[in-house]
């Protein structure tokens, strides 16, 4: 430690009370403390109450939930969250890049902000981060690792951005590419991917809702059509099983999008935050059951479990 009058060294003079160095000038006899370490930038929560509070998150209690076990405000844990996903989308994007992949699902899971998308007023219909909200997200089948994900409302040009991160996310190696049958993505993979992938989707066929069901019931479907679209698929492979499960563990871990909740999210940002952290905690920190190992470890792309400490750079 340097004096900032004198520019002369400094003698250590004992510790602070919060456990850091403090110094003394030789000259001056003015009084230094060592800079503070900021794992949390501005946030003055312990990292281990962070962690906690974060595992907490990831195993789907709600934010009020989390603020009874943990004794955190509900708004420092929000800010949290949103602190964490900033991480955890660059974490994403630094290590998800053009991965070599032989099989590739892709799908999108509903849900939504404040309010469901019938429910808005008039004046509400051109309101930006409000009603239905869909997730786009793209895995591979044989790792489970999640290589890109879009949230935005279902239309053609959030599917373009989505597509458009699976081709940074993929190699340049061809690879068979699985979808359901939203139209909008016929386009976006001849724009984005062209010969870099073998084309097919699967289109559900559904029939009628039943009788005092079709509130919180899908109709039951009756039927898959596997259409190739373009280069030569395997048809044994045109599936997106894998990735409707995956949307089952994405249910069950985030009780924002627990069915029939009270804890669906209010703001966007939030919900973006929420689905970045639970997709980098699912690649590179929970071991998968059947590989007995985390997708990014399976890919290769570390050697071993992430704690969710090394995820958020705590």
């Amino acid at each position: 430690m340097t004096c900032h009058n004198c520019q002369t060294a400094c003698k250590r003079f004992g510790k602070h009370r919060n456990g850091l160095q403090r110094f003394r000038c030789r000259q001056c006899k003015k009084t230094f403390t060592e800079d503070h370490e900021k794992p949390l930038d501005e946030m003055r929560l312990s990292p281990d109450r962070a962690v906690t509070a974060l595992q907490l998150l990831l195993e789907g209690m709600s934010v009020r939930s989390v603020e009874r076990v943990t004794s955190i405000h509900r708004d420092t844990i929000l800010k949290l969250l949103v602190l964490a996903g900033e991480r955890c989308q660059r974490l994403m994007q630094e290590r998800i890049r053009n991965i070599d992949v032989r099989d590739v699902q892709a799908d999108e899971i509903w849900g939504y902000v404040g309010k469901k998308e019938g429910h808005k007023w008039e004046h509400e219909k051109d309101t930006e981060g409000l009603g239905d909200a869909y997730c786009f997200v793209g895995i591979e089948r044989e790792t489970k690792l999640v290589l890109a994900w879009h949230l935005g409302k279902r239309d053609a040009l959030n599917t373009d951005k989505f597509v458009y991160k699976l081709a940074l996310a993929t190699g340049r190696q061809r690879y068979q590419l699985t979808t359901d049958g939203w139209k909008a993505y016929i386009k976006a993979v001849e724009m984005f991917l062209g010969g870099r992938v073998h084309f097919a989707q699967l289109v559900k066929v559904y029939g009628a809702s039943r009788e005092g069901e079709q509130r919180y019931s899908p109709a039951e479907v009756v039927d898959a059509v596997p259409m190739i679209v373009s280069g030569n698929p395997d048809r044994d492979k045109i599936c997106t099983s894998h990735i409707e499960r995956q949307n089952l563990s994405i249910r069950m871990g985030m009780r924002r999008l627990t069915r029939l909740t009270n804890g669906f999210s209010k703001k966007w940002e939030n919900l973006e935050a929420a689905y970045a952290v639970w997709f980098a905690y699912y690649n590179f920190c929970r071991k998968h059951q059947t590989l007995r190992v985390t997708p990014a470890m399976g890919q290769g792309l570390t050697d071993h479990q992430w704690t969710v400490a090394e995820l958020v750079g705590i």
